[in-house]
């Protein structure tokens, strides 16, 4: 964030330019991308009265220019009420960020088919019984054709040696086997 700092008719201190950096920190807060910060500070006179005008510059990254002026008797407190004021911009673009946050069409769908999938499966609870696989690591087709014949199963799912998902079936014929 780049600050800069100007005076117009008035000797800017380093009390003055230490106030105002510190005021400016507090904009960090609000985790908003701020470009550059600069303070324009000047001095008038009228009618013998003099006062004190304090201007803010914001450039904030996705948003217009923020720009904040205000008068006052004393410099120190058109400070504080112009830093209020930014802040208050700041924290009503930050909460409209934060509280407006995208559902991705592609989580909406996924969430949609997960449902569907639930709503089906709930229907066959009876006639259904979900069967963990034994073994998750590759194996022949022999191996599979093996362990197949040894069991009562009709069918045996495994991964081929490819990392193919394949299923082995007693076909109707007698003695014959089928592969997907």
């Amino acid at each position: 964030m780049n600050t800069g700092i100007v005076g117009r008719h008035i000797d800017l201190t380093d009390s003055i330019k230490e106030y105002i950096n510190s005021s400016v920190e507090v904009f960090k807060k609000y985790n908003l991308d701020i470009i550059s910060v600069n303070s324009i500070i000047s001095q008038e006179e009228k009618h013998g009265k003099k006062a004190f005008s304090f201007e803010f510059t914001l450039n904030v990254a996705h948003l217009d220019t923020i720009v904040v002026k205000q008068k006052d008797k004393d410099l120190y407190a058109a400070i504080d009420i112009a830093v209020d004021r930014v802040s208050k911009v700041l924290r009503r673009h930050h909460d409209k960020i934060a509280a407006h946050k995208a559902t991705k069409l592609t989580e909406v769908v996924a969430n949609e088919i997960q449902d569907n999938i639930a709503l089906e499966l709930e229907k066959f609870e009876d006639e259904i019984a979900p069967v963990r696989l034994a073994s998750y690591k590759p194996m022949d087709i022999e191996e599979a054709l093996d362990d197949l014949k040894a069991s009562e199963a009709q069918f045996k799912v495994f991964m081929d040696k490819d990392d193919n998902m394949r299923v082995l079936y007693k076909s109707s014929i007698q003695g014959k086997f089928g592969l997907y």
